[in-house]
């Protein structure tokens, strides 16, 4: 293997990892009745239902009140194919509950001025500078035509952290743009395991625009983009800079983009879809990703998410670690988006939600279908990982599954539930 800047800085860590482990950050605990919570039995039979009907084939549930964790249990199998038991400590695909965490990252470094949040990315990145962006007409035969025009302004770090960088996943629609990452072999499963995450921000260069920056909330790669600046600014493979500075300091011990070998056993995985009768696929985490991807590479436990999302709770510290301060925590998780921009037919967070710096933020106590109260704020992940932070009734709940067609299903189950749960 050629040897890189950031493979030598990947095996340093490594070396530094096993001389220096990871500081013990226990998890507050406290009775459910203590903080407020009861009725939890209905989470219990819900989800043994659920597994025992093998929807969810298994799952993992924590949550935490008043800044103590006050629920956590397993439920079903981690692996259908062998029917082993799911225990608390399997661990996921997180898959986009890897935004917060990069969102985190970006924050660190924005307080410590290495960066601006109005920054242009091209200051850090030079192959997404003079982006063009795509128009697309169809005439009155049915023809699509399209023409380039140069962006109205630079992608800034802001629309990166907001999705309003007028890039696209490439999977969620048939747009030109969307035909060319598919063309460009941006969604291939083997180009995480050939591509770095620079050279993937350098292909995202050469494509233009699904939409001008500012003016569309669009799900995206922008959150991978974030993963490259970090690396750009910090002079560290993206690896490497979580393990030192997210990680390690919360206690984050099995939490990582590449699964050690000797942790395989304890990976959760996915069965058939009970509906449709399709296998589930889920990454492969036998292989060694090269594109960590700043969206979607980790991989987690529920005791070590809670770490990092009580963290956010308590204003960015916890059990006497701070890694932001209260103000950068306040401006995560703040709606970002300006008027009239997302809320479209393709807006994931749904009606009542606002967006903040990779998160949806509750702006309103109606309008949506789940629970929840004004300022709470969430993300979740492709194959039904979900977790939010609840300000107001000072609660962090956290499922777990890997059942990518009955997500949503799940999540809205499961907040109902949480929420039927507060007793006082």
């Amino acid at each position: 293997m050629k040897l890189t800047r950031w493979t030598c800085a990947a095996a340093l860590a490594a070396v530094l990892l096993a001389v220096h482990p990871a500081a013990a950050v226990d998890l507050p605990t406290a009775a459910p009745a203590a903080v407020g919570l009861g009725r939890l039995e209905r989470i219990a039979t819900w989800l043994r239902a659920e597994a025992e009907a093998k929807r969810l084939p298994g799952s993992v549930v924590m949550i935490a009140r008043n800044g103590k964790v006050a629920y956590h249990e397993a439920f079903g199998v981690r692996d259908p194919a062998t029917g082993a038991p799911m225990q608390k400590d399997s661990i996921f695909r997180m898959y986009s509950m890897t935004k917060p965490v990069t969102a985190v990252a970006i924050l660190m470094l924005m307080e410590e001025g290495k960066l601006r949040l109005a920054d242009p990315v091209s200051r850090f990145l030079p192959a997404l500078k003079a982006p063009k962006v795509i128009t697309e007409t169809v005439d009155a035969q049915g023809q699509h035509r399209s023409t380039t025009v140069p962006a109205d302004r630079e992608i800034t770090i802001l629309d990166l952290l907001r999705h309003t960088a007028g890039l696209t996943y490439g999977v969620f629609g048939n747009s030109l743009v969307d035909q060319a990452m598919k063309t460009a072999g941006l969604n291939e499963p083997d180009m995480r395991l050939r591509w770095t995450d620079q050279k993937v921000v350098e292909e995202l260069g050469k494509l233009p625009l699904l939409y001008q920056p500012g003016t569309q909330w669009q799900y995206s790669r922008a959150t991978d983009v974030l993963l490259a600046v970090v690396e750009a600014v910090s002079g560290q493979r993206g690896d490497a800079f979580y393990e030192e500075r997210i990680f390690k300091p919360l206690g984050m011990v099995d939490t990582s983009f590449n699964l050690p070998a000797e942790k395989l056993g304890r990976m959760a995985e996915s069965g058939v879809d009970p509906d449709t009768g399709r296998p589930q696929p889920l990454t492969d985490v036998t292989k060694t990703r090269l594109f960590l991807g700043g969206g979607e590479g980790l991989l987690s436990t529920a005791s070590d998410y809670m770490k990092f999302a009580l963290m956010l709770a308590n204003g960015g510290q916890l059990e006497g670690v701070r890694l932001l301060s209260h103000a950068s925590v306040a401006l995560m998780s703040a709606n970002h988006l300006p008027p009239g921009v997302g809320g479209g037919p393709n807006y994931l967070p749904g009606p009542g939600y606002g967006f903040g710096l990779t998160v949806a933020v509750r702006t309103e106590a109606g309008q949506s279908s789940v629970p929840g109260s004004v300022g709470e704020y969430n993300w979740g992940g492709y194959a039904g990982t979900k977790f939010w932070i609840d300000p107001k009734e000072r609660l962090v709940p956290i499922l777990l599954i890997q059942a990518p067609l009955q997500s949503r299903n799940a999540g809205n189950s499961f907040r109902g539930l949480v929420y039927g749960s507060i007793a006082d």
